[in-house]
């Protein structure tokens, strides 16, 4: 086995990439050096490394994007090397030459070859050299828009506008006509320009119904190029993959090899070296086109882990420590079938909105057959500065069906409290009749609404005996908080009394819960419909074992502040729980409109000195994706306003003022 010559690697990034290049080294005996921002002191990567170099600042520019103090602080610590992960520096060519004159290695290809594959426009002039299938492209730069749009109009409708440099989906337009084609091109170049401070953008047909379909390829200084099989990659939203398989199902012997040798072809005509991925476009005919090469690992590259056994950080490291590539990379033979889904802090029912916040429990089952790479360990803050990506799950399984159900299953079973994620969304895409029989494409999420694809995974049914679970749990809590009388039952009275009561808003609506302990058991009742064959075995503050229908089942219960969570094989749930007394008449100003319970202002519809009717709305409050509305109890003006769109409020914040109409005396 080869040993690899690099004794300390300096890290440049973070989250789950940090973590996952720290666990090979541990492996190979290589020390770690993370750097972090001022927003990571205190994440998983930052106190698993040997050593932390702080960069200070929060946002990218102020730390992961410095790549002169970058090289400083591998010279300080005397680093041998720096693995830039992806994203940040890891396809900057200056920031790879930066690493060579300073003499440190970069774990990566050389800088010439990331200068040349960065523009897309030059990739592509290099792989037709090589002889790789290409789109017809347009250049723009040097061109008058009227001699861009004659050659757009022989390509045909519609057309993909592209950023020659970056990627995720930035500087990405399609124009569908003549009309809109002058406004999307302007937008792809504005879009260009702010993110990848390059505002070239060239033009090639835009195919529906296509496969995005890539090749890992890795290359050695001793001039030795592999492919390591293929990944599909179709599921994307906004050009972004959130779903990533290997094999791809819709490959036959004679179409991979010829994918494949074609990305062997163009790594070995641009002398590239360590890994690498070629990206193809693949029609509906079954023809397939150079789309473009990332210069870096893959946020999806555990696919290929599985499929094939080996690690490819480690193979990156020989790699850079000049071994050629082990035995094993050249007769490796794929096994089985993996999938990988991204978890993201974002909300697909609004727009993908980015979340962040902090998560008070982020626990996916992982082992047999289920990998998971994360930023987060049981709990932690998702920072507002960086990419919304929390965690990579991945299953392998002997068959794709296997594979899918395997990682459908640990989504679901996911306890994930705190924030809004895309949980619900992936388990959807991967249990979606499309995605069984393997006929997805880039389109999916075009042709399928989000807001359905987002929606909660608990029926309205499920809801309600979470309801119950919440409530129980709720009254256990409350009795292990008593000062008295701790080891009575929960609930219990000594004489028979009325039902006690608590009302909840979740994802389906409001529920009343209504639940009575006796010396026989428990009677429940939910939005005035009784539980049928109700019977508790447990209940604490965290466990609930409750029999319902003759089919019992445990429940986890978390309460945090006004919100409880709960999981169980039925879905997971989350509730509001509505308070049982709004603030005193003593406590607030006479008039006052208070918050009901808590959530975000959505809407303010009125101002200070307006007149206003009975029943009139004033305000509209957002809480667990439901929308309350505020209004006027009675005729009036209103005073005050003491809230604006979007901030967030408490259970009892003074809303508004109003004073009351006064009848004019006579």
């Amino acid at each position: 086995m080869s040993a690899s010559t690099i004794k300390k690697i300096l890290i440049a990034n973070r989250g789950e990439i940090a973590r996952r290049i720290i666990r090979t080294c541990r492996e190979m005996g290589i020390a770690t050096v993370a750097v972090c921002s001022d927003a990571d002191r205190d994440a998983p990567f930052v106190l698993e490394a040997d050593e932390v170099v702080p960069l200070g600042g929060l946002r990218p520019a102020e730390s992961y994007l410095r790549g002169d103090a970058i090289v400083e602080a591998a010279k300080r610590t005397s680093a041998d090397a720096i693995h830039p992960g992806y994203g940040f520096l890891a396809e900057n060519a200056e920031f790879a030459a930066l690493c060579e004159q300073a003499g440190v290695t970069f774990i990566g290809p050389p800088s010439n070859v990331i200068a040349a594959m960065g523009s897309k426009i030059e990739a592509k002039r290099r792989m037709q050299a090589a002889d790789v299938p290409l789109l017809p492209t347009i250049e723009v730069s040097g061109q008058s828009a009227d001699k861009v749009l004659r050659e757009v109009e022989k390509v045909g409708w519609p057309v993909l506008i592209k950023a020659s440099a970056g990627g995720g989906g930035r500087g990405m337009r399609i124009a569908h006509s003549a009309r809109d084609f002058a406004t999307q091109l302007e937008t792809a170049r504005q879009e260009a320009q702010a993110a990848f401070g390059d505002g070239t953008v060239f033009v090639e047909p835009y195919i529906t119904g296509a496969r995005h379909i890539e090749v890992q390829v890795f290359g050695d200084s001793h001039g030795n190029v592999v492919h390591l099989f293929e990944r599909e990659c179709s599921i994307q939203r906004r050009h972004q993959k959130i779903v990533e398989e290997s094999p791809s199902v819709v490959l036959d012997d004679e179409l991979r090899s010829a994918m494949t040798s074609a990305a062997v072809r163009g790594a070995k005509a641009i002398d590239y070296v360590n890994a690498g991925t070629f990206e193809f476009l693949l029609t509906p005919q079954r023809k397939f086109y150079f789309l473009e090469v990332n210069t870096r690992l893959q946020v999806e590259h555990p696919v290929t882990e599985f499929i094939t056994g080996l690690d490819l950080v480690r193979l990156q490291i020989l790699v850079a420590s000049g071994e050629p590539l082990p035995p094993e990379v050249f007769d490796v033979e794929p096994w089985g079938h993996a999938i990988e889904v991204r978890l993201c802090a974002e909300d697909p029912r609004h727009d993908y909105r980015p979340v962040a916040g902090k998560f008070n429990q982020f626990a996916i089952s992982s082992g047999n057959g289920l990998r998971v790479d994360s930023a987060l360990d049981d709990a932690g803050e998702v920072s507002p500065y960086y990419d919304s990506m929390l965690a990579k799950i991945i299953a392998h399984a002997p068959t794709r069906a296997e594979a899918s159900a395997k990682l459908a299953r640990a989504l679901r079973a996911a306890k994930l409290h705190g924030i809004v994620t895309n949980r619900e969304l992936l388990v959807r895409v991967i249990e979606s009749e499309e995605f069984q029989q393997g006929a997805t494409d880039t389109d999916f999420l075009v042709r399928h609404n989000p807001q359905t694809l987002g929606a909660p995974l608990t029926d309205a049914s499920s809801e309600r005996v979470h309801a119950a679970v919440a409530a129980i749990a709720g009254q256990a809590r409350r009795r292990r908080e008593a000062p008295v009388l701790r080891s009575a039952p929960s609930g219990w009275r000594n004489n028979p009394s009325q039902p006690q009561t608590v009302r909840y808003i979740g994802e389906h609506g409001e529920h009343l819960v209504e639940y009575l302990f006796t010396r026989k058991g428990i009677a429940v009742r939910v939005d005035g419909q009784p539980l049928d064959g109700v019977h508790l075995q447990l209940a604490t503050a965290d466990l609930v074992r409750l029999q319902v229908a003759g089919i019992e089942r445990s429940f986890a219960a978390q309460q945090l502040a006004d919100a409880v969570y709960v999981d169980s094989s039925l879905g997971s749930s989350v509730f509001t729980e509505v308070p049982r007394f709004s603030l005193s008449q003593d406590a607030a100003v006479a008039g006052s409109l208070i918050a009901p319970l808590p959530g975000t202002v959505h809407e303010v519809r009125a101002s200070v000195g307006d007149q206003v009717a009975a029943g009139q709305v004033l305000l509209v409050i957002e809480s667990m994706k439901l929308l309350h509305e505020i209004a006027a109890p009675q005729a009036g003006k209103v005073a005050a306003i003491g809230v604006e769109r979007g901030r967030q409020v408490d259970a009892g914040t003074v809303l508004a003022v109003l004073e009351a109409e006064v009848a004019d005396e006579k």
